[in-house]
């Protein structure tokens, strides 16, 4: 992003710094005029006297009183796979050209922009008028202008705003490429684990594991403190679309819903362009199966364990947790005479 120009930050009428009064600044979002952005903080709520704005949120200072009820969780969290790249079409692009620097073929433009109006037709069919999205995008060329395509179904003021993620970037393969030495790497994984073979000089799908990690706590913190809701509002219709890669994408939602490596290594890559829905269910926790159909998960590679869990996030409440869950079931074999089997 360019620089502003220092007669935007620094007027000459500006006083010197022996006598300027101290600021608080508090999380801003993107308004129209630097006026308006520096007004308007706490996400247009009561001002806490605190250096972290997001815990005088939630409790009144020294109780444990809430100030506000929690803002509305999004009604969707919606994860997308980049467009046809070239490097989907033509291996040996990643022999001369960057990995992050490697472009959308036409093909993958196109299959962004559809994406877009699917997913703005999905919102719509919800009824709402105040819907809205927030996009987090991963850093690398063809994610970012898989969303720059995808954006065009929406209005500016239907977006809420937009955050570069660098912790949901592609796995890393090890800088330039060697054609022959990656396949013979890629028959080796096979041979070793998708999980954790980790690449020469690149990354393991057990590494981007380790970021992902770090990204969904940032996520549910964003979440929890309604990060992304215009100031003043509490809308339950926001939608988050998480704009990134197919290996990415498939640890995210290992991450999030406590999948094994196990299951992990079922699971097939999502096509360019296409997408996976997590919606919110009956109690407030996202389940996939609000979205989508069995058969389309089972194709996804979920497997009967799975899909039972799914079916319990959709009506299970936030903090509650699964005593009867099926992996802990099928994993003690001794539980088989006490009629736990799933």
């Amino acid at each position: 992003m360019a620089a502003l120009a220092s007669t935007q930050i620094y007027p000459a009428s500006f006083p010197p710094s022996s006598q300027r009064k101290p600021r608080t600044f508090n999380p801003i979002q993107c308004h129209g005029t630097p006026k308006e952005a520096m007004e308007i903080s706490s996400n247009g709520h009561m001002k806490i006297s605190t250096g972290f704005p997001e815990k005088g949120y939630l409790t009144r200072p020294g109780t444990s009183s809430p100030l506000l009820p929690p803002p509305p969780r999004p009604r969707r969290i919606i994860l997308v796979r980049h467009g046809q790249s070239e490097g989907n079409v033509d291996e040996s692009v990643y022999t001369r050209v960057a990995d992050p620097k490697i472009d959308l073929t036409e093909k993958g433009k196109a299959e962004a922009e559809e994406c877009g109006w699917r997913i703005k037709e999905m919102i719509e069919g919800d009824g709402a008028d105040d819907w809205k999205v927030y996009f987090y995008v991963s850093p690398y060329k063809r994610t970012l202008e898989t969303l720059r395509h995808l954006g065009r179904a929406f209005e500016r003021s239907r977006i809420s705003g937009m955050r570069e993620e660098p912790r949901i970037r592609e796995q890393d393969f090890g800088n330039f490429q060697d054609r022959e030495k990656m396949r013979a790497d890629k028959a080796l994984r096979l041979r070793y684990g998708r999980f954790f073979y980790r690449f020469p000089n690149g990354e393991s799908a057990a590494d981007v594991y380790d970021r992902i990690t770090g990204f969904r706590e940032t996520l549910k913190t964003d979440i929890d403190i309604g990060r992304f809701q215009p100031p003043g509002e509490r809308s339950p219709n926001m939608n988050l679309i998480i704009v990134s890669h197919g290996l990415a994408l498939r640890v995210f939602l290992m991450r999030w819903y406590k999948w094994t490596v196990e299951q992990f290594e079922r699971l097939n890559n999502m096509g360019n362009g296409n997408t996976i829905v997590m919606e919110k269910g009956y109690g407030g926790r996202y389940s996939l199966l609000m979205h989508h159909n069995e058969q389309e998960l089972r194709e996804f590679g979920l497997t009967d364990e799975m899909l039972i869990d799914q079916e319990w996030q959709k009506t299970a409440r936030i903090g509650e947790f699964n005593y009867d869950c099926p992996v802990v079931n099928s994993f003690f074999t001794h539980f088989e005479d006490e009629g736990c089997m799933t």
